[in-house]
């Protein structure tokens, strides 16, 4: 009998059996979806699949499209060509070479968020991840070492989680990059940026992020991607861009899920 068993396992699989599994699939799929329907990631409404948005939520998302600016990704009034830059940015060079985001800071981006960092809904990570990686395609340049904007140890052991090493690991497994939660630390605590102007912003980062001696050599001559969830006045990324430059980045570029654009919602952002 053991023999027999052994050789059955070891036979090429036939159409039918291959044809008998998929049919499996399908029904247990189907039962799945019965038992638990797939919902909108937005408004909880049940939607025909999984990680879709039902039709006033999906025309609720801003979506950022060109012309924007080549460095910051801010939408830009009039196309002057791909290497435009915002006058922000032209008189203030941030120390990152581009910044990608699919979305507008507003209220559908605000929701998936909220659900993800503080509803505890880390299956949307992947969902902002797919999100992402519609603009990341457009990338051009040397495969990049994608390393997550890190909370300080008191935030990840009161949430449980970094949002942002979560959007990053299903980057890394879309695009087959490599992914390092550890390259980047937050050396001190800071206060919530909520609600603080820019200047404020910029003062209370300053110096709160470094690049730990063990992780130089694994960056030094790196390009990297620096993952987070908002981009909102650009003062953690430029404050992590500074850190992973001086820890021996070539170069630095930005992708968050949302970019906050003045007038659109991005008060609370944090």
């Amino acid at each position: 009998m053991s023999n027999h068993v052994d050789s059955m396992a070891g036979a090429a699989v036939t159409p039918p059996q291959r044809a008998a599994v998929a049919t499996a699939r399908r029904m247990a799929a189907g039962l799945i979806d019965l038992l638990l329907p797939p919902r909108c990631p937005g408004c909880g409404m049940i939607v025909a699949g999984q990680d879709r948005f039902c039709v006033e939520c999906w025309s609720g998302l801003d979506f950022i499209v060109p012309p924007s600016c080549a460095r910051c990704d801010l939408p830009l009034l009039q196309d002057a060509g791909p290497e435009a830059t915002c006058g922000a940015c032209m008189a203030d060079p941030p120390p990152f070479e581009r910044a990608w985001a699919p979305l507008a800071y507003g209220e559908q981006a605000r929701s998936l968020v909220m659900r993800l960092k503080y509803g505890r809904r880390i299956g949307t990570a992947r969902l902002m991840a797919d999100l992402m990686a519609t603009r990341l395609g457009a990338r051009n340049g040397p495969e990049p070492l994608l390393v997550p904007v890190p909370l300080h140890r008191w935030r990840i052991w009161s949430r449980g989680f970094n949002q942002s090493a979560l959007i990053a690991a299903h980057l890394g497994r879309r695009f087959g990059w490599s992914v390092d939660v550890d390259a980047l630390q937050r050396v001190r605590r800071t206060d919530p940026l909520r609600g603080l102007g820019r200047t404020a912003r910029a003062k209370e980062v300053r110096g709160a992020f470094a690049v730990p001696a063990a992780a130089r050599a694994r960056i030094a001559g790196r390009t990297v991607l620096l993952v987070d969830d908002v981009f909102t006045s650009g003062a953690t990324a430029r404050a992590c861009a500074q850190a992973l430059r001086r820890g021996g980045a070539a170069a630095v570029e930005i992708a968050a899920f949302a970019r906050v654009i003045d007038g659109r919602g991005g008060g609370d952002a944090h």
